[in-house]
């Protein structure tokens, strides 16, 4: 069987595109090959993902960054300045806030994750940031205010997670996915504390799925922040695993 055919036969919806990133890849192409039809994420047989035109390294385990979080980077860009200084929390390959500083040059970057796997990737990624591991803010130093901080936390409901892609229930660490009963346990404990850790002009930038904002801006506004709720764009092709029909929603959240 040819390689596309074994692509296909392995369930590579997007078999072509697969291929010719196998084919241009360093090493053994037949045990690149082999351990994608094995059932390997893409990215940790290439060794790298994609996101807003960069490569990030990336280790199994690790959440991979979705084509759909692009939205969010783009409004991060659109109120960060240069000197700001910046978070990436629950940062997996820290490929938020390097898009992020990519277009808006001379952030102070910061990172953090529980997974130590996940720091070790955005230490590779983010050279020169404070990559801290820990759960949430807990590891970032204390007097630490921050202008911008853009979160990925994990909102998938513990009982979808069942439904999800195979590989991404089964390859990606389920800390990077399982929001609790209805997704928003971590988000609840962000916004906890988000307040005492932003500067007057700081923005809390986090993606949700639609269903979820209504009970997250309560959260938020209980904790005394002021949301502001931005629709995205339906994703592209759902070349993403995870990519859903719509875009989702970003909350973004202020101090009063």
């Amino acid at each position: 069987m040819d390689l596309l055919g074994r692509l296909r036969a392995a369930g590579c919806v997007y078999a072509e595109r697969e291929a010719a990133l196998l084919l241009a890849a360093p090493g053994d192409t037949e045990r690149l090959v082999a351990r994608r039809v094995a059932g390997e994420r893409l990215e940790d047989v290439l060794g790298w993902a994609a996101f807003c035109g960069r490569r990030y390294a990336i280790e199994p385990g690790v959440f991979v960054p979705r084509h759909r979080s692009e939205f969010l980077v783009d409004l991060a860009v659109a109120h960060v300045r240069p000197g700001d200084v910046t978070l990436d929390l629950g940062c997996g390959t820290g490929a938020l806030i390097g898009a992020v500083a990519d277009r808006v040059p001379g952030l102070v970057v910061h990172a953090s994750d529980v997974l130590p796997a996940a720091t070790a990737c955005a230490r590779r990624n983010l050279p020169g940031a404070g990559v801290h591991t820990g759960d949430l803010f807990s590891p970032v130093p204390a007097g630490l205010r921050f202008d911008l901080v853009v979160a990925n936390v994990p909102y998938v409901p513990s009982a979808e997670i069942a439904h999800l892609p195979a590989e991404m229930r089964e390859r990606e660490d389920r800390r990077a996915l399982d929001g609790g009963p209805d997704g928003l346990d971590v988000l609840r404990r962000v916004l906890a504390e988000v307040g005492n850790r932003l500067t007057r002009r700081g923005r809390l930038f986090v993606e949700l799925d639609e269903e979820q904002i209504t009970p997250a801006v309560a959260a938020a506004r209980g904790h005394g922040l002021v949301t502001e709720v931005v629709a995205a764009p339906a994703d592209g092709d759902g070349w993403d695993p995870g990519d859903r029909e719509d875009g989702g929603r970003v909350l973004i959240a202020r101090l009063a």
